[in-house]
């Protein structure tokens, strides 16, 4: 009896746009996202199609600026928050003194297909 394989081109690689910033990613990768405009949930499906760059070993399309008809399909793994960041304004002899922390948003999703 034969077996057959399933593989998978674990060269191919996409550069998408989102959040404000660019993130390298590929089939398997879970990339945190700082900032995202809708609201998600764990499960949830996401698509990007602010492809900059792709390449699948032997072929690279470069986007002026984006790649026509391709996206990036993902799975929202986790929403959170990081943890926090304490930020204080000092003046000497002056008494001025501002402490205030923050939790900046995340959402880590798992990249699922490059098509």
């Amino acid at each position: 009896m034969a077996t057959t394989k399933k593989t998978v081109n674990t060269d191919q690689f996409a550069v998408i746009a989102t959040g404000g910033k660019q993130y390298r990613v590929a089939v398997g990768d879970t990339v945190t996202i700082e900032k995202m405009k809708d609201e998600h949930k764990k499960g949830d499906v996401v698509v990007f199609d602010k492809v900059l760059l792709t390449d699948d070993g032997s072929n690279t399309v470069i986007g002026t600026p984006l790649v026509a008809g391709v996206t990036v399909t993902g799975e929202v793994a986790s929403v959170g928050r990081a943890p926090k960041e304490i930020v204080i304004k000092y003046k000497q002899k002056s008494r001025y003194f501002k402490k205030n922390g923050h939790r900046q948003p995340y959402v880590k999703v798992t990249i699922t297909a490059i098509a």
